[in-house]
């Protein structure tokens, strides 16, 4: 069966078949995408009133293609005290946000204990606030650095208030292009492993994927479906955000760029091998806000969220340092032809908006 009767008929799609989709124009790609995508979701866009709160920027490890730690390209480290997050917090929520996205850098000094006293504060003085923190590459560095096993690790977490997990440090799973991107990073087998632990124990994550740098279209299809032998198994992950790699101010020596044709294949493409994953997000902070609207589209139904304040993509030149406010959001949906929905960090709808911008439900 050819590449184009497969996606007509809606059979499951394997490791050939993705590198086929790479083969497709641009259109056909985003006629199928679009197609599967409206069947799940219509014209629903989904975003989410959130803040970035990322407590320090010192870091074990130099990533290649990291721009956000602290080394002679980044020359400003920084570390928060917990009465400085607590304080972000604490005027996030006076402002309605909903969700509280906590990543960082791999800094001794802000052991697990440290991040396990701040859950704790957090959820005690604002209960209602979804935390979402630490990713797998931090799980990893905590559980090294205290000699404790993931579920230790993660059993902590829970305690401590963490509703669910980002999807960051997934990078691409390909060993080869790890070791030179991001060697001493937790590798893809743990990776998964972790968040494999973590939907087991009832929680929910997204999932990433960086491109654009030195990887191909072998190692995104490879990526992709090791995501979905995981999801076969657990169906923990709430989301799929494909990142693209920021090319400022970091050591990843390359000059193979993608241009906006490829970003949306890429999403397209996701959309179409990941049939088990509900949400495919196009990051505006990664994407540009205008081409992640034109990722819906192709196969993307969610934006992200307002964010307030981004460090780790705008270090590597993206416009995202200062979020989006809640206007741009609905202007830019509806104006497209699309229904803004607000979304709980689990995807339960909050409120869905008119045209006008008034609230349906």
């Amino acid at each position: 069966m050819d590449i184009l009767k497969k996606l007509q008929s809606g059979v499951r799609l394997d490791y050939e078949d993705g590198l086929e989709l790479y083969g497709l124009d641009l259109f056909t790609l985003g006629y199928f995408a679009n197609q599967k995508r409206v069947a799940m979701w219509g014209k629903k866009v989904y975003f989410n009133i959130n803040r970035h709160i990322n407590p320090t920027n010192i870091c074990k490890d130099i990533c290649k293609f990291c721009a956000f730690s602290a080394n002679r390209k980044s020359s400003n480290p920084y570390k928060y005290t917990k009465d400085e997050v607590l304080k972000i917090a604490e005027d996030a929520c006076k402002r309605g946000i909903k969700e509280a996205h906590i990543v960082s850098a791999h800094n001794k000094e802000h052991d697990l204990y440290w991040y396990i006293d701040i859950f704790k504060e957090i959820k005690a003085k604002f209960p209602k606030l979804h935390i979402k923190a630490l990713t797998a590459a931090e799980v990893h560095f905590l559980s090294t650095l205290h000699h404790l096993s993931y579920d230790e690790v993660l059993d902590k977490m829970i305690e401590a208030g963490v509703d669910s997990m980002p999807g960051g440090g997934a990078e691409i799973f390909d060993e080869k292009i790890r070791a030179y991107i991001c060697k001493g990073k937790v590798n893809s087998e743990n990776w998964l492993k972790i968040h494999e632990l973590w939907h087991k124990k009832g929680r929910l994550s997204n999932a990433t994927m960086l491109f654009g740098h030195v990887e191909g279209e072998k190692e995104r299809i490879d990526h992709m479906l090791r995501l979905r032998k995981v999801q076969d198994k657990t169906g923990g992950f709430n989301a799929f955000i494909p990142l693209v790699y920021q090319r400022d101010n970091n050591y990843l020596k390359t000059d193979k760029f993608l241009g906006s044709g490829e970003i949306l294949k890429t999403i397209a493409i996701s959309r179409l091998m990941l049939d088990n994953i509900p949400h495919i997000k196009a990051y505006w902070a990664s994407a540009t806000l205008s081409l992640a609207m034109v990722a819906q589209e192709f196969g993307a139904d969610d934006l992200d969220g307002t964010i307030e304040k981004e460090a780790i993509q705008s270090a590597g030149g993206a416009k995202s340092a200062f979020g989006q406010n809640l206007k741009d959001f609905l202007d830019i949906i509806t104006t497209s032809g699309f229904i803004p929905v607000e979304r709980d960090s689990l995807y339960n709808e909050l409120r869905v908006y008119k045209e006008s911008g008034c609230v349906v439900y």
